[in-house]
């Protein structure tokens, strides 16, 4: 049997590290999306923080421990989430926070990473040259390097929400399939552990942009794919270079992964807007994006979605949303 390199003590032990204000976030059934997509619909809110993505989870357990060793400076490479939460934490405990990104990425969040106080460096390519300069500084300053998805806290903050998932109100859950957007797959592999390792009846499903579809085709071919290039607006998964270790934590774990469309995310980021009420940036939608591409596949089932970024540039957002159908169940 093949050993996935999460632990399910480590993980409940990751709760005691992390700020209470990114633990307990909203789980709730959202009635009013369910007549457009067929099934029921549960809404696992990770935007409701100081960062508005999940990815605190992770980089508090890191910071943590990095300010216990006595460490006082940290880098790593973001499409923006990682880094506004890398900056948050870093804050809060003293350390010095760099982070490289695209000069591509996202505004919004580029802001948001200086004004969090990290310093930023930006450069002329896409993620996969920022996570090249980020491990040249740390090198050559001798700091500790974050990298997503590969540093285990990074999967083991995010497997946080699993606990949440299936042992909160409802002993047993009362879903049975639960939608991650896969990217990095630190999300895919973190929840995925808990949901299989304490509810293994509940179906995983992984979800990727077909405009990035490394880690997916990765999964399916049981080997490492990697492409070219990227061809999405859902920036936060636009990976190239699944990581090997990632790949097999999560060949244990999901029981499928599907790619989407472009034009699906939008769809769901317009219905996470009218019937949700909610602002979200396109990796957050991936999930819907997966009912409506395949109805059928969901019809009659509890499903959970995990809403996990709400980041987004608000121009770039009105562009997509604006020319969106408007959804009429």
């Amino acid at each position: 049997m093949q050993k996935t390199r999460l632990d399910t003590a480590r993980i409940r032990a990751a709760r005691r590290l992390i700020d209470p204000v990114f633990l307990d976030t909203p789980l709730y059934r959202c009635e009013a999306l369910e007549p457009g997509l067929g099934c029921a619909v549960s809404i696992k809110l990770e935007t409701a923080n100081p960062v508005r993505s999940f990815k605190a989870r992770g980089t508090e357990v890191i910071a943590s421990r990095l300010a216990d060793e006595g460490s006082r400076a940290v880098v790593c490479a973001s499409a923006g989430n990682l880094g506004q939460a890398l900056a948050w934490s870093g804050r809060g405990r003293g350390l010095d926070v760099t982070v490289v990104a695209s000069r591509f990425a996202t505004r919004a969040k580029l802001d948001r990473i200086r004004a969090l106080g990290a310093g930023l460096e930006l450069v002329d390519g896409d993620h996969e040259l920022a996570r090249e300069r980020a491990a040249a500084i740390a090198r050559h300053e001798g700091i500790r390097l974050v990298e997503d998805s590969l540093d285990i806290e990074t999967c083991e903050g995010a497997a946080t929400i699993g606990l949440e998932l299936v042992e909160g109100v409802d002993t047993p859950p009362s879903f049975d399939t639960v939608l991650i957007a896969l990217g990095g797959g630190a999300l895919a592999t973190g929840v995925g552990h808990v949901v299989k390792a304490l509810t293994p009846e509940v179906e995983v499903i992984c979800v990727q942009p077909l405009g990035a579809p490394a880690l997916t085709r990765s999964w399916h071919q049981r080997r490492i794919v990697t492409t070219d290039s990227t061809d999405t607006i859902a920036d936060g998964v636009a990976g190239r270079y699944p990581i090997p270790a990632v790949l097999d934590d999560l060949l244990l774990v999901a029981d499928d992964a599907v790619l989407v469309q472009e034009a699906s995310i939008i769809a769901g980021m317009r219905m996470l807007l009218d019937h949700a009420g909610l602002v979200v940036e396109p990796s957050a939608a991936l999930g819907i994006a997966a009912i409506l591409e395949d109805r059928d596949r969901f019809a009659g089932r509890h499903v959970v979605t995990i809403v996990c970024g709400s980041n987004v540039d608000v121009d770039s957002y009105h562009r997509w949303i604006g020319a969106a159908p408007v959804d009429r169940p």
